[in-house]
């Protein structure tokens, strides 16, 4: 299966967005980085919480504020949403590509969105010092993607290289 094809895939910011809520993204783009921005947001999330556009807005200004704990808990719910409405189990670990074969009849953009959800989720359990979640998020999202059109495998590779080095380095002080 390709994941780039985009062929008739309606992507997350296609879907219908109630107009306070889409006002309340507008306005928290044009007051980036204060804290009245991430109010407006926090607004929104709660009168859209299962809407993809508002948890990428919400994850966004997290992960680009250097809130990784905040970014991390908004991908996991953007994550199970996404999930939800694919019909794919409740955790990623017991994803399987059967499960993403029944998803993209349903919505290619959609099981291109959780995979790439996956991929940050795991990118940020690394930078918190999650290291086993984190390369556990990789390896499943490469498994998954075959051709590696996420690009999940640049990411598994420099963690297996830090893994090594670490080993490598521990082991010259052992002996």
């Amino acid at each position: 299966m390709d994941l780039l094809n985009f062929d008739q895939a309606e992507l997350y910011f296609d879907e219908p967005l109630a107009q306070d809520v889409a006002r309340l993204l507008v306005s928290a783009a044009d007051k980036y980085g204060s804290a009245e921005a991430e109010s407006m947001l926090l607004r929104a999330h709660l009168l859209a919480p299962q809407h993809l556009m508002v948890l990428v807005a919400l994850y966004r200004f997290y992960f680009y504020q250097h809130r990784l704990e905040d970014a991390l808990l908004v991908g996991e719910s953007a994550l199970a949403v996404a999930g939800q409405r694919l019909d794919f189990p409740d955790s990623w670990v017991y994803l399987r590509e059967a499960n993403l074969g029944a998803g993209v009849m349903r919505s290619m953009g959609l099981v291109r969105f959780y995979l790439m959800v996956l991929k940050a989720t795991g990118y940020i359990n690394l930078r918190l010092g999650n290291v086993e979640t984190g390369r556990a998020m990789l390896e499943k999202l490469v498994a998954l993607d075959s051709h590696d059109r996420i690009g999940g495998k640049a990411l598994l590779e420099v963690v297996q290289q830090q893994t090594n080095n670490t080993v490598e380095r521990s082991t010259r002080w052992t002996h």
